[in-house]
């Protein structure tokens, strides 16, 4: 978990002046630009740089996301950043969630050789994920009570973007929604990311969710997809940035509470297994579905079911991280596919579940 993942085989210095030559056309001024800068501590799907813009007396500190190069092995098949400008421009528009200001869309891949957009950067601090936040750090340091808020304010971002007024007209780009379809997705992004090797941890917890499906499902919303606190950033313990939205979908609520539920007890899993307490008493079921009950009105259900499918899709991801870090040099295959599954053994001790 020390090591930071390889993310980019792109040149930051010619990225830099495409960035200021296109810049410069779409604001009709003479920019100038900052050296770019790569995050460390979050992030391995899109590729995402820093810089701070000037131009005409304004100066605006701006984030760039755009989509690996095929080279880079990337983690998801597709990347849609037209779509997820707009989620984020809705988000923050029509739900009040600070998701960053979405500054332009760029669809011409000419100008950095594929599609991408720039959004306001803002300051604050973004529970890490290597060291992971249960290891070490500012969350770690915090009081119950702060880390209680923190918890709370960030149920309250999915209570938010749940209630908003935001319908599958909205955002046609993410289909139809939808439980039945959002699984069926991640069956055929299983067979993209690992192709002939089966990983039969996966495959058993994907007949586990077949003999558990969910008699009633909720009306669809807008999720956020990737909610976790380490894809927010805080001030004073509080959200003033919602980051990484590529994951975003229609269907049931529960898919985010059970994905931000199950990817802290991925990282205090870890931290457990090295020795370290981390923070047993954070993210816990009970607590954030009652935070969330409080705040909606809305009773969560199915959780297991939600929390194992979690874990799943989870698995799936690390999986292709492992197969990436494997083309990059990085670690060998595994002569069991299972171990490429970090949790795999949350997923045995779930699958035990009746």
């Amino acid at each position: 978990m020390s090591e930071q993942m390889r993310t980019s085989t792109r040149d930051l210095d010619e990225l830099r002046q495409r960035v200021r030559t296109w810049l410069t056309g779409r604001v009709g001024e003479k920019v100038e630009i900052s050296e770019l800068e790569r995050p460390s501590g979050n992030g391995m799907s899109s590729e995402t740089l820093f810089f701070t813009a000037a131009w005409a007396g304004n100066t605006t500190k701006c984030v760039v996301r755009m989509a690996p190069a095929a080279e880079a092995v990337p983690i998801f098949p597709a990347y849609d950043l037209g779509g997820q400008f707009e989620v984020m421009r809705l988000a923050r528009e029509r739900a009040g969630v600070p998701a960053p200001r979405a500054l332009w869309f760029e669809a011409d891949p000419g100008p950095l050789g594929m599609p991408f957009f720039v959004m306001e950067r803002e300051d604050g601090l973004v529970p890490a994920d290597v060291m992971p936040y249960t290891f070490e750090g500012w969350l770690l340091e915090a009081t119950p009570e702060q880390a209680r808020r923190l918890q709370d304010e960030t149920v309250a971002v999915l209570a938010a973007l749940h209630q908003a007024p935001i319908t599958a007209a909205d955002v046609p780009f993410l289909g139809p929604g939808g439980l039945r379809r959002h699984v069926e997705e991640q069956r055929a992004y299983y067979a993209w990311a690992h192709g002939r090797t089966r990983i039969p941890v996966l495959e058993k917890a994907f007949g586990w969710l077949a003999d558990h499906w969910p008699e009633k499902t909720g009306d669809d919303v807008l999720t956020w997809g990737d909610a976790r606190p380490g894809n927010v950033m805080y001030r004073d313990f509080a959200p003033v940035a919602v980051l990484d939205w590529e994951m975003a979908a229609l269907g049931p609520r529960e898919l985010d509470l059970g994905w931000m539920i199950f990817l802290h007890r991925f990282f205090q899993d870890v931290a457990v297994i090295m020795g370290l307490p981390g923070m047993p008493d954070f993210m816990r079921r009970d607590d954030v579905c009652a935070k969330y009950r409080d705040l909606t009105g809305y009773e969560p259900r199915n959780m297991d079911f939600y929390e194992m499918y979690a874990a799943l899709r989870h698995g799936i991801i690390m999986a292709r991280v492992w197969q990436r870090r494997i083309h990059f040099g990085e670690q060998p295959m595994p002569a069991d596919p299972d171990e490429m599954v970090m949790h795999r053994a949350a997923i045995e001790e779930m699958l035990l579940r009746t």
